[in-house]
This record gives structure tokens, C-alpha cells and sequence, in this order.
């Protein structure tokens, strides 16, 4: 299909990036309604109720309307009673979403957090403009974390905010622009020294780690990453291939299919690590707990 709109080939693309399926939504699929399915089936595999949740967190930059928020209508569509709240961090967003969601259930205050990192970025992707088309995906994901239960060891949240304009969509415009070379030489970088710093705060180092999760941007970064951490291949998950970028979406999506593989062993360590236009990034030391 692209092949037949753009300038560009099957296995160019696969070649650069890695990537060989996108998921894109229907007229009839929303934000909203992605992260709603994500988030009932969380909660069902988490053994819990709706009721039972008590803070709802929605990572997105691909919000349905300007307001209300778009967690409102996951809210309303999950049949939750609790607070609410969207957090835009681009690419970066579904681990700051956790750590958020996850300080607040440390403190006592706040029982069971659903977080869900959802995106339709094939909305604000420009169908003509073979750099960014061949790249974002639609999809969503989801986590339940709960007191005792969080498995959070430590983090790292970082923005350059200088860096804005390498991956942007300005305003009044519809689509995603970006400095695909520029972001690519940053983004390895980021991602390993915000991974390093985690590790730090968590004292532990690259070959603790029992599953990297990174961000599923482009295989190359991820491949360049693991090289300079360390963390060997079979210790990384990749599934980009099957859905391309999917921003916020991307880490819970590969959390969750790690999950269900058996991938994920009660108290493994797990790293999270994210980065996206802001520029932000973010990293996760976890433990992991399971349901």
C-alpha cells in the first residue's frame, strides 16, 4: 500500500526501521475507545473489579478532543469511580504515567491505579510523507498496580525542552514533523544514559537486568542501545515489527505480550525505557510482581 502512495519499498522500510505491520484504526475506533479495551483487560487480569480502582492514568498525545481529557471518557467507558487523569509525555509518557500513578499508590492514599498508555497516531500522521508514514501505529496498552505491589525500585525522568522542534506538530498544523537523523542520534543516547541512571538509583547494573523493555521506535535504536547497555538480545523485548511506533502505547503493548508469553518470572528485574518529542525521556526499575 505504501509502496503504491510514496516513495519508498517493503524492504527499505524493514531495512531502516525494522518494522513490517502497522495496526490503524477504523472510522469508528477512537483513543478512548483503544484504552478502554486495554484497560478491561487489565483489570480482569489483574483478578480485581472496577470498582476497585482508585486513580485512572492515560499516557497519550493523541488525545480524541482538546477537552475534557480523554481519560474522562475512558473513565466513564470502564465504569470507574475514581480520579482521572491524562499525561502527555509523547513516546516518554506510558513510564512517567507508572511512576506517577505509582508514587501516589506508595503513599497509602490511593488503592489499586490502572495506567494505560493508548494512541491513534495515524491521525496526525501526514499519508504522503514517506519519513513518519512508514513509522506510527495505533494501538494501546495497560497495567494495574497496587499498594505493596507496585514493584517500582527507582526511575528517571528527564526533558530538553530546547529540543522541541525535532519531533513536533506545530501549531495550526495537522501532522507530525520530524528530524527523523537528529532524533535518531539523540534518542541512543538518551535512552542509555537515562537506562544508567535507573540502574543507579536502584543499585544495580545492566546484567541484573532480566528483561529490557524499550520504547519500539526503530530497531536500529533499540539494537544501538542494547550494544551500549549491554543487555544482551534475548533479554530484549522487540515486537515493533508487528506494530510499528505506537508512542505511549508501545511499552505497555510489549509488557503485556511478554506477560502472556511467560516472559516475565515473579521478581524479575525489569527495565522500562522511553523517549519522545519534548524532548523527554523516562526509565523504570522494576520487580516484578505478578497478579
Amino acid at each position: 500500500d505504501l509502496e503504491g502512495r510514496v516513495d519508498t519499498s517493503d524492504a527499505w522500510i524493514v531495512e531502516r526501521t525494522g518494522i513490517r505491520e502497522r495496526r490503524v484504526v477504523t472510522s469508528g475506533e477512537t483513543t478512548a475507545s483503544l484504552a478502554i479495551a486495554a484497560g478491561a483487560a487489565a483489570i480482569k487480569a489483574a483478578g480485581i473489579t472496577p470498582d476497585e480502582v482508585e486513580l485512572l492514568v492515560v499516557a497519550t498525545c493523541t488525545a480524541d478532543q482538546q477537552l475534557p481529557a480523554t481519560s474522562a471518557a475512558v473513565q466513564d467507558g470502564l465504569g470507574l469511580s475514581c480520579g482521572a487523569l491524562d499525561v502527555d509525555a509523547a513516546c516518554a509518557g506510558f513510564v512517567y504515567a507508572l511512576v506517577t500513578a505509582a508514587a501516589m499508590v506508595e503513599t497509602g492514599r490511593v488503592g489499586a491505579a490502572l495506567v494505560i498508555g493508548a494512541e491513534t497516531l495515524s491521525r496526525i500522521t501526514d499519508p504522503d510523507d514517506r519519513g513518519t508514514v512508514v513509522l506510527f501505529g495505533d494501538g494501546a496498552g495497560a497495567c494495574v498496580l497496587r499498594p505493596g505491589r507496585t514493584g517500582l525500585l527507582a526511575f528517571d525522568l528527564g526533558c530538553d525542552g530546547s529540543l522541541g522542534g525535532i519531533l513536533e506538530v506545530p501549531v495550526g498544523e495537522r501532522y507530525i514533523r520530524m528530524e527523523g537523523s537528529e532524533v535518531f542520534r539523540r534518542a541512543v543516547r538518551v535512552v542509555v544514559a537515562s537506562a544508567y541512571a535507573a540502574l543507579e538509583r536502584g543499585g544495580l547494573g545492566p546484567g541484573d537486568v532480566d528483561v529490557f523493555i524499550p520504547h519500539q521506535a526503530n530497531a536500529r535504536i533499540v539494537s544501538a542501545a542494547c550494544d551500549r547497555l549491554g543487555i544482551p538480545r534475548d533479554r530484549t523485548v522487540m515486537n515493533l515489527d508487528r506494530y510499528g511506533n505506537t508512542s505511549a502505547a508501545s511499552i505497555p503493548i510489549a509488557l503485556a505480550e511478554a506477560c502472556e508469553a511467560g516472559r516475565l518470572r515473579e521478581g524479575d528485574v525489569v527495565l522500562l525505557s522511553g523517549f519522545g518529542a519534548g524532548m523527554t525521556w523516562a526509565s523504570a526499575l522494576l520487580r516484578w510482581e505478578a497478579a
